[in-house]
């Protein structure tokens, strides 16, 4: 008898890539800033002082060197932005299968 918890009926997660969306670009934590701020240097080759929303801020922990989405602010879009996703390990071949440029 199964007391809550999985309901997926013994199947393994389906893991599912994000890819980023229009405006939205790849980019690599080159610097850890503090207070939830980082620099990424974006594949669109910007440096951007970017930093997690607040909603997020708990879902994330991010160190130098990840891979993350980056959807750069209306004003200053190429020296901020904020960081919308990060990705494992895994999903960085995943992404170089599929041709994007990762900085």
């Amino acid at each position: 008898m199964g007391y809550g918890g999985n309901k997926n009926n013994g199947q393994a997660p389906v893991h599912q890539l994000k890819l980023p969306m229009q405006g939205e670009f790849i980019g690599r934590v080159t610097k850890t800033l503090g207070a939830s701020k980082f620099m990424v240097l974006c594949s669109d080759s910007n440096e951007r002082v970017c930093s997690i929303p607040g909603r997020l801020r708990r879902k994330f922990w991010i160190k130098e060197g990840d891979l993350v989405i980056v959807k750069p602010w209306v004003v200053q879009s190429n020296e901020r932005g904020d960081v919308i996703w990060r990705y494992s390990i895994i999903d960085k071949d995943l992404l170089k299968q599929k041709g994007y440029a990762i900085p």
